[in-house]
C-alpha cells in the first residue's frame, strides 16, 4: 500500500482558507466606512475645541464696538478691561465670545487695554485694580454695576439679557480669580474733573529671568 500523497505548496497557494472576510465582503465594507466615519468625526470634534479655546483677544478687541461709538449709538454695553498678557482674560475669551453672538446686536462689546496709555482716564474713573474688569453701562452710557476677574457665564448672560431689555440688573456680581499686576502710583499728574485720585500706570507681570 503506497503512502498519501501531500499536497503540493502551490496547492496552498491556490485555495486560500475560507475566512467570514472573503465570504461577506459587504460585512467588510461596512466596517471600513464606520472606521472612516469614527475618525472623521473625532477630528471634527477635536477641531471646533481647538477653535474656540483658541479665541484671541487680540482679534476679539479688533472686532470690539470703538467707545465714541458705544457711547453715542443709544445702546447699553459691556466694557471689559484686560491686557493681552492676562490669564484670566484669556480664560474668559470664549464665553465672551459666545455672549457676544447672542447679544451683539443688542449689547456694545467694548474692550479697552489697560496697556494703552489711551485709557488711562477711563481706568481711573472706573477705579480699575485688576482684570479683567467688567463695566455694565446703560443706553445713556452711565455705569450700572461693575465686576472684577472670572465670572460665571450664566451671571453674565442674565446681566446682559437684563441689560439689553433695560431691566436693572438683579443677581450680584461676584469678584472672580483675576491676573496680578503691580500698579505704581505718581500724584505730580494734574487731576482732571474726571480724574479724582492719583495717576495710576498698569504694568503687566515682571517676568522670571
Amino acid at each position: 500500500m503506497g503512502k498519501a500523497q501531500q499536497p503540493s505548496l502551490f496547492y496552498w497557494f491556490k485555495t486560500p482558507p475560507m475566512t467570514e472576510a472573503t465570504t461577506n465582503p459587504n460585512r467588510l465594507r461596512n466596517l471600513l466606512i464606520a472606521g472612516v466615519a469614527i475618525v472623521l468625526s473625532t477630528l471634527f470634534a477635536l477641531s471646533l475645541k481647538t477653535q474656540t479655546l483658541g479665541v484671541s483677544l487680540g482679534a476679539m478687541a479688533k472686532q470690539a464696538t470703538p467707545l465714541e461709538v458705544a457711547l453715542t449709538n443709544g445702546k447699553p454695553t459691556l466694557m471689559e478691561f484686560y491686557a493681552d498678557w492676562c490669564s484670566s482674560c484669556q480664560a474668559m475669551a470664549p464665553s465672551v465670545a459666545d455672549l457676544k453672538k447672542t447679544y451683539g446686536d443688542r449689547v456694545n462689546f467694548v474692550m479697552l487695554n489697560i496697556d494703552n496709555e489711551k485709557w488711562l482716564p477711563e481706568v481711573l474713573s472706573y477705579r480699575v485694580d485688576g482684570i479683567p474688569h467688567w463695566v455694565y453701562l446703560d443706553n445713556a452710557g452711565k455705569a450700572v454695576t461693575q465686576a472684577i476677574g472670572e465670572q460665571p457665564k450664566a451671571i453674565m448672560d442674565g446681566n446682559l439679557l437684563a441689560l439689553a431689555e433695560g431691566n436693572a440688573i438683579a443677581k450680584a456680581a461676584p469678584e472672580g480669580r483675576t491676573s496680578d499686576y503691580s500698579p505704581t502710583t505718581t500724584t505730580s499728574a494734574p487731576k482732571t474733573a474726571s480724574q479724582n485720585a492719583p495717576r495710576t500706570v498698569l504694568r503687566s507681570p515682571k517676568k522670571a529671568a
